[in-house]
């Protein structure tokens, strides 16, 4: 498994030795949302832990996972408990999870004692206590959950850009400290996709704004042959060239930016597919007048939301001739079914191209959201459970949660 950047071997649980009866503390993403009637409503973070669960306990270890839900801000609100999820977790498993709902102390240890080898148990909320995302270096916190575990195991990908006691610094306190499954399919794809791609690679950059992916845009220009923009983000390139947006979403303190990254493109000789046509509307709710215009010919009063049809081609066209294609963020409001035909085509063209042998990433909140809307995740080579972490990964930052663990 290569580290991004640092190209550092990670150790993973396939590199544990005999670890019968042993306690396997672990950390998961199962941040998942809950309706009013605390009922999980996306299972897809729960189902993606269970092949490291599923391994601990064909090990014979006892697995004791901590988690975090929602941001309680170190104080103890039941809202954000994770009793309902341990309560969905042991439909997902088919056992019983023993619930914690005191994840350290006394009580904690109390409640774990007893646990028989391959049984499974969920702590309450780290994020109750204020120290899990303490900035300062000490380890008090993490000294006492190590008490609860054995050996370590980071299976949160989706927390591992957060240097957090129970995503970096436990780490650090109990050995070995390894990856799970998740976190190394993680790693192992994003890492292929960006510093071993099979050419013709594409990155798909969507989203509303320049300043949140300038990171994401600089890095994949020493990586890609063909840059697809789109999204709210595309505006701010059609205005530094002179255009005229509308009321489209445009960062003036941006078009420099913009600029930059157009003269990086050309002296890197990447391939940047930018839209010429745009569904432009006068009501953002879809209600109004939507009509398909020039993206530099937006008339005032209007706001381009979708790709247009000609883009869409475009975008499918070097889509469907690419054997690496990485998506982070959607080309319009997708939210909205009225402007979401053409994200819907773009995924679909990716969806093609990996059944033709392409590798395909889909990695960041929006895109994922969208992916999950339109599509299955299994007709991707892989869909990142984390978005800031994949984010942050993609811009080519080391995260601190994978930095931590043992090497090979």
């Amino acid at each position: 498994m290569i580290l991004n950047k640092e190209k550092i071997m990670k150790k993973s649980i396939n590199d544990l030795g005999d670890v019968k009866g042993k306690r396997a503390l672990v950390r998961v993403d199962v941040n998942v949302p809950l309706d009013a009637d605390k009922n999980v409503t996306d299972d897809t973070r729960i189902q993606a832990i269970v092949p490291t669960v599923k391994a601990l306990k064909d090990k014979g270890a006892k697995i004791i996972l901590m988690a975090h839900l929602g941001r309680p801000k170190g104080e103890w609100n039941m809202e954000f408990s994770l009793a309902p999820v341990a309560k969905y977790m042991s439909k997902v498993l088919g056992e019983d999870v023993l619930f914690v709902s005191e994840p350290v102390g006394e009580g904690a240890e109390k409640a774990l004692e007893g646990m028989k080898d391959g049984q499974v148990a969920l702590l309450e909320n780290i994020r109750f206590y204020k120290a899990e995302e303490a900035k300062d270096d000490d380890m008090t916190f993490a000294n006492e959950l190590a008490k609860l575990g054995d050996f370590y195991v980071n299976d949160a990908f989706g927390a591992a850009h957060r240097n957090h006691t129970s995503t970096s610094k436990l780490a650090k306190v109990l050995k070995p400290a390894v990856a799970g499954l998740l976190m190394e399919k993680e790693i192992r794809c994003l890492s292929q996709a960006l510093d071993n791609p099979t050419r013709p690679f594409t990155a798909v950059v969507g989203g509303a704004k320049v300043s949140s992916k300038i990171g994401v845009l600089e890095n994949l220009l020493d990586k890609v042959d063909n840059m697809i923009i789109g999204g709210g983000m595309a505006y701010t390139f059609v205005k530094a060239n002179g255009g005229k947006i509308g009321n489209s979403i445009c960062e003036d303190d941006q078009l420099e930016v913009a600029k930059a990254i157009e003269k990086k493109a050309a002296d890197k000789g990447v391939k940047l597919v930018m839209a010429t046509d745009v569904l432009a509307t006068d009501d953002f709710s879809g209600n109004g007048t939507n009509k398909f215009v020039k993206i530099n010919e937006i008339p005032d009063g209007f706001e381009g939301v979708d790709a247009g049809p000609d883009s869409r081609k475009a975008f499918a066209d070097v889509i469907k001739s690419s054997k690496t294609i990485l998506m982070n963020g959607p080309v319009g409001a997708f939210e909205n079914p009225a402007f979401a035909e053409g994200t819907k085509e773009v995924l679909n063209a990716i969806v093609e191209a990996t059944k033709a042998g392409a590798v395909s990433v889909i990695g960041g909140g929006d895109s994922v959201s969208a992916a999950k809307k339109f599509c299955k995740a299994e007709d991707f080579t892989h869909v990142s459970t984390g978005g800031g972490a994949s984010l942050e990964f993609i811009e080519g930052k080391v995260l601190p949660g994978v930095a931590a663990l043992d090497e090979k």
